[in-house]
């Protein structure tokens, strides 16, 4: 059933790019057994870093949002891999749990860390990659929620059951892992008491060793493993691993008052707080709602530079990573089950993945050639 997320991306998604921004793909809106769902993203890095992707089926929905750094290796390899252990692990265990869901993220940062061993001797920087890892997952009505890293999923919900429809409350149901946040500074700083530098303020942010801001992700085995930690020649030496990939997992059972979801890389929640991106789902159309969430942080971004959406789109990758991060946006609407669909689908029209391409520049540029 899962075939489909681990061939090629190229052959798994639909969509295209979007607005004359050459950067920009999207699939505005595609039907599943809860409702409807959207995915955009915007391209700033030279290599895209993010990944994106939805599968659906009668009995599960899945969303995954892959935030790379230090290159696209570990995002993309999470794509090709989470979710085909997620369903291994739930069907052996009986369904979906957190138990299974952490069982899923210990053996993607397992089968990356044999890759990284493997690809080391001639490609020594394969252990400087990581990414930060964001998964939703519905099944029975209970949502799931795991994350690594400093992605965001964001429930769009009325006040109350009866509440008016044209309010929502945004509820935020991951942890950011980011030492920007007091809370992770003090959860890093208490598991290394014999290092006074551990979190280091530098220009302006806040890192761990002064290297990277994020505390947990899949990868970045050079600040995990001895092996890589001595041999990567780092300017400061570690005396332990100083990142985990321990998600935080929550779970809920959804109720009448939910009305979305909003899972999206950091680059969307440096522009947008989480109650205006609500309030941008819940008035705007529901074709494209992913898109607009991105068109509405780019103008964002613009707005700081004195400049004017427009004038950010002409901007070429790599030097566009100056005004903003790569941005992937998905929206799960939670509306109606399978049982209120009037015959409008079969069941198997509800199973299928969706992912974002693994380079937008490439893909819109090769369809101009098309």
């Amino acid at each position: 059933m899962l075939e489909m997320c681990t061939r090629p991306l190229e052959m798994c998604f639909g969509g295209g790019g979007g607005e004359g921004d050459e950067l920009l793909w999207h699939m505005d809106l595609k039907p599943y057994v809860s409702g409807d769902y959207s995915i955009a993203v915007v391209q700033a890095n030279s290599s895209l870093e993010d990944q994106g992707q939805v599968f659906t089926s009668p009995s599960a929905t899945y969303v995954g949002v892959y935030d790379g750094h230090g290159g696209p290796e570990a995002s993309r390899f999470i794509t090709q891999h989470l979710f085909p252990f997620l369903h291994k692990f739930a069907s052996e265990h009986g369904g979906l749990s957190a138990e299974v869901i952490k069982k899923a993220f210990d053996a993607t940062e397992e089968e990356f860390l044999h890759l990284v061993k493997r690809s080391w001797p001639g490609r020594p920087q394969i252990a400087s990659v990581g990414s930060c890892c964001l998964v939703g997952a519905i099944a029975n009505d209970v949502l799931y929620v795991a994350n690594l890293g400093d992605s965001r999923a964001v429930l769009g919900r009325r006040v109350s059951p009866n509440g008016p429809n044209n309010q929502v409350v945004a509820e935020r149901l991951s942890t950011d892992h980011n030492v920007a946040v007091e809370e992770v500074r003090k959860e890093v700083v208490a598991l290394h008491p014999d290092d006074s530098h551990i979190v280091v303020y530098n220009h302006g942010v806040w890192r761990i060793k002064g290297i990277i801001q994020v505390s947990r992700s899949i990868g970045d085995m050079y600040l995990k493993k001895p092996e890589f930690i001595h041999q990567f020649g780092l300017p400061i030496p570690l005396k332990r691993p100083v990142m985990t990939a321990e998600p935080s997992i929550l779970s809920r059972k959804l109720k009448p008052q939910d009305l979305f979801l909003i899972f999206a890389s950091d680059g969307l929640w440096e522009q947008l707080s989480d109650q205006v991106a609500c309030e941008i789902v819940l008035k705007s159309p529901r074709v494209g709602i992913a898109r607009r969430l991105v068109r509405a942080a780019v103008q964002e971004a613009a707005k700081k530079r004195e400049m004017r959406y427009d004038d950010i789109k002409r901007i070429e990758k790599g030097v566009r990573r100056h005004f903003h991060d790569d941005i992937t946006v998905i929206v799960i609407y939670l509306d109606h089950p399978l049982s209120s669909s009037n015959g409008r689908f079969k069941e198997d029209d509800f199973i299928d993945c969706t992912s974002a391409p693994v380079d937008i520049f490439s893909l819109n540029a090769d369809e101009a050639d098309d």
